[in-house]
């Protein structure tokens, strides 16, 4: 599986990690022999950045084929509708869609049920505001039981920010202004990531 990506929209692998970061929650498609699984999950980077780690339920089947084949993880960024209105000549554009992805593809390879608890763990240190009690112990010995965790090496990562670096300056900051004033849903964070990724001035 490949995705289309000019050049003008490509982008770096740090950048990428970062996406993934901060948009964990991923799309995980395997395709043994044609027959396409999909699976929505979060998968977190491992400390050296060079593996996803997650777990799927035990009564999905999809662990069962992951070593069989790659998979390929997506990871959606910040994205959004952008108006032929916002450019600084209308009638010589179309309308189009920012947004920003990374796949990253790989052989998953599942893990013994001892490292199921400990996914667990680091999901919840990540996500989990503090102060809460700690799970009953009992319930995190049950848990463990009900899913399957693997490790997704990353064997490929195609990265792809589709976010106006193809128009001009005057361009750029004409949609970063329609988007934070439009109110649509991922407006604002598309406009944030266009601001933090290019020499634009802010506005207000």
């Amino acid at each position: 599986m490949t995705i289309y990506i000019p050049p003008h929209f490509s982008g770096d692998a740090a950048t990428a990690r970062q996406l993934i970061a901060d948009h964990p929650f991923a799309t995980l498609i395997t395709a043994p022999g044609g027959a396409v699984h999909v699976t929505h999950v979060p998968l977190l980077l491992d400390e050296a950045g060079a593996a996803l780690t997650g777990h799927v339920a035990k009564a999905n089947p999809h662990w069962r084929l992951l070593e069989s084949a790659d998979s390929v993880a997506v990871f959606h960024g910040p994205h959004a509708f952008v108006s032929r209105g916002w450019y600084e000549h209308p009638a010589d554009n179309v309308p189009t869609w920012n947004y920003a992805t990374v796949h990253v593809t790989g052989r998953a390879q599942l893990q013994p049920a001892a490292a199921s608890r400990a996914t667990l763990e680091h999901l919840a240190a990540r996500f989990e505001p503090a102060g809460l009690p700690p799970i009953a112990e009992a319930k995190m010995e049950r848990l463990p039981q009900g899913i399957v965790a693997f490790r997704l090496p990353i064997g490929s990562l195609e990265v792809k920010f589709k976010m106006n670096q193809n128009k001009t300056a005057a361009d750029r900051a004409g949609v970063i202004r329609g988007l934070r004033a439009s109110g649509a849903p991922g407006a604002t964070a598309t406009a944030n990531w266009m601001q933090a990724h290019d020499e634009v001035p802010s506005h207000p």
